[in-house]
């Protein structure tokens, strides 16, 4: 006799209580991909060229509004080198809505400031402010690299990368040791070190010949001029950031989950690309959208407040004789982003009933904001039986999660921009451990699961529309 648990009840499942053998190795090919990405790829501007690379092997050009849509079904638009948007056509209409991913590929970092570099005690150092939520605390004593993009007064731009190389060397912001930190450790954590104090060590050496203050700071800059012709003026028009320097690793003595630098949101655009990428005809167009600025509100030319997507839908509706609008409202958005996972160290935080886990897939969560579900897009009931009947069709491990105790959250997703142009959406993505570190953890069954849940939503049949 069969339980009726088995039909009555939710029941979050383990994957490796459900994944074959076949699909275990097919997860952990799949995350030596994604592990390989997140090695190389630490800025929004390193997503944007790599995932072009990777679509332009598939056959995807740029997006021109005077090309018919038709003769150009899979295009991409370069929003100014820091956000990016795919997009395949489906047997169906443009008007008929159009299934949308969206995912951010900006992460917390250490930006430099627009004259960052100074000498003190014979010293020479970067000066930075914090991008994003990473604990101060935790930049300190570990090794970091320099990426970014500067334009030089002249026009040329210049793309910079130092500390990623085996022959490179890094740079690391000194904590103070342990002997002399009685003062510090009393502080609260928020001010154990300050965000005025997270001050990049660039080098000791002086200039050769050089005398008097400042030969350090002349040296550091000399380096820079031999091998990137810039100056120190040109540091003003410069997108310069520092990031932690390892690379992605397996992670645990099993090698279940991948940890690195910048799996928020990396972990989820990753899978979301791919699923794009392996699509032929799907029933309704699919698009992905890879944003910037989320860390920090979606403002600006290339985050999700600003106007890039709805001027791609509007070219697109035009050059079909349609209205933009019609094309939204019939549409369907996934917003492609972590949770957190359930960590029992920390039980005061979470509610031991509805967070998700490490390897028991990918997390659906309706809202996720502040206090009162403030900021949220808390998604409607037809949307997430819609991303349900999906899942489960196609056979994904999905669980629920909360995001923390109610009050003690404090976040948001890309998913009410998204609904705010009146396309359903919901949040959809994988669990991390330790979000928002300079190493975070995800599961590579979860990460693969991704993948299938996203190649699913862009597989459906059937419309959302009201």
């Amino acid at each position: 006799m069969n339980d009726p648990g088995d039909k009555l009840l939710f029941q979050c499942k383990n994957a490796d209580d459900v994944m074959g053998t076949t699909e275990v190795k097919a997860a952990g090919e799949y995350a030596q991909g994604y592990l390989n990405f997140l090695t190389r790829v630490k800025t929004e501007r390193e997503a944007v060229a790599t995932a072009i690379a990777m679509a332009e092997e598939r056959g995807f050009v740029p997006w021109r509004r005077e090309v018919h849509p038709a003769a150009a079904p899979r295009v991409y638009v370069n929003q100014r080198g820091k956000a990016v948007m795919f997009l395949v056509r489906g047997k169906r209409p443009l008007a008929e809505g159009i299934s949308v991913i969206g995912a951010h590929i900006d992460s917390p970092r250490l930006d430099l400031k627009m004259r960052p570099l100074y000498e003190e005690a014979g010293m020479a150092y970067f000066d930075t402010h914090y991008y994003g939520g990473i604990k101060p605390y935790q930049w300190t004593g570990i090794p970091l690299a320099l990426h970014g993009y500067l334009v030089r007064k002249d026009g040329q731009g210049v793309t910079v990368c130092i500390g990623e190389e085996p022959e490179d060397p890094v740079l690391f912001i000194a904590d103070l040791l342990p002997h002399l930190s009685k003062a510090q450790m009393e502080r609260p954590g928020k001010d154990l070190v300050k965000a005025e104090d997270l001050d990049v060590l660039a080098g000791i050496r002086p200039f050769p010949g050089a005398s008097g203050p400042g030969r350090v700071k002349l040296n550091i800059l000399r380096l820079l001029n031999e091998k990137y012709g810039i100056t120190e003026g040109d540091l003003i028009s410069a997108e310069l950031a520092v990031v932690p320097a390892f690379p992605a690793r397996d992670l645990g003595l099993d090698r279940s989950m991948i940890g690195g630098y910048g799996q928020d949101d990396k972990v989820c655009a990753y899978p979301a690309l791919t699923a794009l990428l392996g699509l032929t005809e799907p029933e309704y167009a699919a698009c992905v959208v890879l944003a910037d600025k989320e860390e920090t509100g979606s403002l600006g030319m290339t985050g999700m407040q600003g106007a890039f997507f709805t001027n791609f839908i509007e070219e697109l509706a035009e050059s079909l004789g349609e209205k933009a609008r019609t094309i939204l409202s019939r549409s369907f958005c996934l917003s492609a982003d972590v949770n957190a996972a359930y960590d029992p160290r920390y039980p005061e935080v979470f509610d031991p009933r509805g967070e998700g886990a490490l390897n028991h897939g990918v997390i659906l969560f309706r809202y996720w904001g502040t206090g009162g579900k403030e900021n949220t897009n808390d998604a409607q009931a037809e949307t997430v039986a819609a991303l349900r009947r999906i899942l489960d069709t196609a056979g994904v491990l999905w669980q629920t999660g909360e995001g923390g105790r109610v009050g003690a959250e404090d976040s948001g997703t890309l998913s009410r921009f998204f609904a705010a142009l009146d396309i359903p959406t919901i949040d959809l993505g994988v669990p991390l451990l330790s979000m928002h570190s300079p190493f975070e953890a995800a599961a590579k069954a979860d990460i693969y699961m991704a993948h299938r849940a996203f190649t699913a939503f862009f597989s459906r049949t059937f419309s959302l529309s009201p």
